[in-house]
């Protein structure tokens, strides 16, 4: 009787503590899209592999290089009517010499529940930041180029408002670096991904930028959530910059710019 006692009490526990995460993350999500006043974003960068060139490149990081995410989100914002001309103010944090969970390799919903509460977690842990309290925390794990032609998959978070972003330490590589970034941080004001994940080729119309454009091909800009620009039934390019991207129609509804 005493086991099944301690067993119960455990599971309460337990629900309590699913219930007080979910109560937070729905009034956060709240918050982050009332849009009346700046979302705060902080950038948290660490070393993807351990070389010295990659520290040296975070080292030289400042809050200047992501302010074209700023601008884009300005940009996009004011063609949508929003009347808020700052919708985030963009935070560097320090360097972070830890590293986030790795997410679970298959698709079980137990287990990627207990990935995102162990991330959860891992964020309350090592948040150092010191300065405006961070509504949505951005972890960009560098790699250097020179050793690493690809880099595992960014994600954003909705619950939570947490983004893992995998980034090259390279200046050459800065501009689409940010595009990243934008991404994941949408991902984390409730924006789905707009594009075939085979195939990386962006869903007509919703991945399109400009869907009525005639002709069709090639598009002009890249749709944020559909990441590519659409050159051809068949093929679409990565962005350069933030100047060649565009917030479409369904990720402005998702994100509540339109109603």
């Amino acid at each position: 009787m005493a086991g099944n006692g301690f067993r119960q009490i455990r599971l309460l526990i337990l629900l309590a503590l699913l219930l007080f995460v979910a109560v937070g993350s729905w009034v956060s999500r709240f918050q982050t899209r009332d849009w009346d006043r700046p979302l705060r974003v902080v950038l948290y960068p660490i070393n993807g592999d351990g070389r010295s060139t990659t520290s040296t490149y975070i080292q030289s990081l400042d809050e200047e290089d992501f302010q074209p995410v700023e601008a884009f989100l300005a940009r996009e914002a004011e063609r949508y009517g929003l009347v808020l001309n700052r919708p985030a103010e963009i935070y560097l944090a320090g360097e972070l010499h830890d590293h986030p969970p790795e997410p679970p390799r298959d698709g079980n919903i137990l287990t990627v529940m207990a990935w995102s509460l162990k991330l959860r977690f891992w964020v309350w842990r090592v948040d150092h930041w010191d300065g405006p309290d961070a509504q949505i925390r951005i972890f960009v794990i560098y790699h250097d180029p020179r050793v690493r032609q690809r880099v595992p998959h960014s994600l954003g978070l909705e619950k939570g408002l947490i983004g893992v972003v995998h980034a090259f330490a390279s200046p050459a590589q800065r501009d689409q670096n940010q595009v990243i970034v934008a991404h994941e941080l949408l991902h984390t004001l409730g924006a789905t991904d707009k594009y075939d994940p085979a195939s990386n080729l962006p869903y007509y119309p919703i991945g399109f930028a400009e869907p009525g454009r005639q002709p069709r091909f090639p598009q002009r800009y890249a749709e944020i959530m559909g990441g590519r620009v659409p050159v051809s039934p068949r093929q679409a390019e990565i962005p350069e910059s933030l100047e060649q991207v565009q917030v479409g129609e369904v990720t402005a509804l998702e994100i509540q710019w339109l109603q």
